[in-house]
């Protein structure tokens, strides 16, 4: 049985190119980067030229890109930076939606210094409530995310980045699922930015990061003077490389499988909810409050016909209580029990999302056999 993979959100498959550029760079580029020799230098020479080609992608300096193992590195390390350089005293403004490496960076961090943002009635940032706090000084810092990565919801990234900068506040943008979906105009104005390679087909554990040019501040592990002195460790140079073939590589796709699958699953499914529906949202994703059963039975029922989902951000599964994104917007408990997150990729075409509306139709037949039987087995006792 074939398996239509719909978390992408979570990670993608290795695209080939990335694959290939690992493969090579494995064999060619094991060399330390660092080291004194002239062979060594050579492999210096291709992370230069990888880090030139980051670059040119975002349209920013080389010093501002910073190579590490990903977004919840780069996530935590700004934060850790923040808090040794503001004020003892600053407040730092927060998204209550941003992934758990960003959350509990920010409140270990800054604790009751936290100020959450305000949202609008789709869950994205408020802009004019975010512009009314930086018009009172109150904050010494924003962090707000691009995308989002349960429901799929864009904020504002770019006013917020215009905004920050009119008032000389710094601003991290956790792009980790933008960066491979959306274009990359623009991004350049965040003075953080951060993503990691695995959501947009490249390895895992290697990610970038861009900061403030001139920010010779920022360190994000101690111990070595690689990466401009920003982040200690011997590049991993095979995985970044494979890392920019991937981001060169991508293949943004277009909502109209995801909008004809909303489309059949009403016909089929008319009391299933979708999170956001009126907000802009990711083009692969949806977010679903199913009409009956818990999330994890679904999922069970669905892995059998060959459909993989999930149940929300793969990094909070096996943490206790609710969806921390669900309670932010508004979402009530017992309907965070029923969640599914659907998210596609280059290799998911418009029959996989037909498909999985089938297949879930399917699956809410066996379910309710399964919920009739039960309960004519305790009559029966």
């Amino acid at each position: 049985m074939e398996t239509c993979y719909f978390d992408y959100n979570a990670t993608a498959p290795l695209r080939p190119e990335a694959k290939a550029a690992w493969l090579t760079a494995a064999d060619d580029l094991w060399l330390n980067p660092s080291s004194p020799y002239r062979a060594a230098a050579r492999v210096h020479a291709h992370l230069a030229e990888a880090r030139a080609r980051v670059a040119s992608l975002f349209a920013v300096a080389a010093e501002r890109v910073v190579f590490n193992s990903g977004a919840t590195e780069a996530n935590n390390a700004i934060f850790a930076h923040w808090a040794a350089t503001l004020p003892p005293d600053a407040g730092i403004g927060v998204s209550p939606t941003e992934h758990p490496s960003v959350l509990a960076a920010a409140q270990h961090f800054f604790g009751e210094r936290v100020i959450w943002l305000a949202l609008d009635g789709n869950g994205a940032v408020d802009v004019a409530a975010l512009q009314a706090l930086l018009g009172e000084r109150q904050i010494a810092a924003i962090s707000v995310m691009a995308a989002n990565n349960e429901t799929g919801v864009l904020n504002d990234w770019h006013a917020i980045a215009t905004e920050c900068r009119a008032k000389g506040v710094p601003y991290h943008c956790d792009a980790s699922q933008w960066i491979g979906k959306l274009p990359l105009d623009r991004l350049q104005t965040c003075d953080f930015l951060t993503g990691a390679a695995h959501k947009f087909g490249g390895p895992k554990g290697v990610g970038l990061c861009l900061i403030p040019a001139g920010n010779s501040g920022f360190m994000s592990l101690h111990g070595g003077y690689q990466e401009f002195g920003h982040r200690a460790g011997t590049e991993d140079v095979a995985s970044i490389l494979a890392m920019v073939a991937a981001l060169e590589g991508v293949e943004r796709g277009s909502a109209q499988g995801r909008d004809a699958f909303l489309v059949e699953l009403g016909q089929v499914l008319p009391a299933v909810e979708v999170i956001g529906f009126a907000a802009q949202r990711l083009w692969n994703t949806a977010l679903l409050i199913m009409p009956e059963f818990a999330s994890v039975r679904w999922i069970r029922a669905l892995e059998k016909r060959g459909f993989l989902v999930s149940a929300g951000s793969a990094c909070s599964t096996g943490k206790q209580g609710p969806s921390s994104v669900l309670a932010a917007i508004g979402v009530q408990a017992d309907a965070m029990q029923r969640v599914l997150r659907v998210s596609s990729g280059w290799a998911t075409s418009a029959a996989d999302w037909l498909a999985l509306a089938a297949a879930m139709a399917d699956c809410r037949a066996e379910l309710s056999s399964e919920a009739d039987d039960s309960t004519s087995t305790i009559i029966s006792i």
